[in-house]
């Protein structure tokens, strides 16, 4: 069982389900020569592939193209169907940052094949989630700025007044598919940005003034043995 924590609280959230959204930013789109969607494009990683602050993103052997990805995370903290848009914030127990870890060359090779892709996105160590801030501590969900260092240099910055899809719109339309539950983490759209990780890479995402930050390295399967 994979947890996730609101800094400076008690409570603690069992991770349900990840919700992935893909370009939600015009500019990524572009550099990767996808289209920009009419609505909100959703896949799904497994709770197997979070890991934590400190821990490290394993590449996998069977891949040669794995990218980073930063974005900000939304965690569900009551459960909702059919929500009203202006109704989205209140089920949101915070806001956090975190890495959509990508096998690029295998997503690509699903994407010419018209498959999924779920395993592209879903190793073991490709969602690296930080600590969750209160929603109190956010006076505007849609001016949350995040960045992504590797390094020591930055690699991603965004902020969500960028997104195609704001948080309340992403809320809204996934509870009209899904009963989204407390738990429940939102992946929400990666600036422009992404590029190949390598063994040793270090990892610094921050989200905002430093109101949370996540570190992870980055190893090849051979360090691990």
């Amino acid at each position: 069982m994979k947890y996730v924590y609101v800094k400076d609280s008690p409570e603690k959230f069992s991770v349900n389900s990840i919700f992935c959204v893909g370009r939600n930013y015009i500019e990524h789109a572009a550099e990767l020569n996808n289209p920009v969607p009419k609505s909100p494009l959703i896949f799904l990683k497994p709770s197997s592939s979070i890991i934590y602050d400190r821990e490290s993103i394993e590449l996998p052997a069977v891949s040669r193209e794995v990218h980073h990805e930063v974005e900000v995370l939304v965690l569900i903290g009551r459960e909702g169907k059919n929500i009203a848009r202006e109704d989205a914030i209140a089920h949101i127990a915070g806001y956090g940052v975190g890495i959509d870890v990508t096998a690029r060359d295998i997503q690509q090779q699903a994407k010419e094949k018209s498959h999924p892709w779920t395993i592209a996105k879903g190793f073991d160590t490709f969602a690296p989630v930080s600590r969750f801030v209160d929603p109190a501590q956010i006076p505007d969900p849609a001016n949350i700025s995040f960045e992504l260092f590797i390094n020591g240099s930055l690699r991603q910055k965004g902020n969500t007044r960028e997104m195609i899809f704001p948080i309340p719109e992403l809320i809204s339309y996934l509870s009209t598919i899904f009963t989204l539950s407390p738990g429940d983490i939102i992946f929400t759209g990666t600036p422009q940005g992404v590029g190949k990780l390598h063994p040793g890479d270090e990892l610094h995402a921050v989200l905002g003034e430093k109101m949370t930050t996540l570190s992870v390295s980055v190893r090849s399967p051979q360090s691990c043995q």
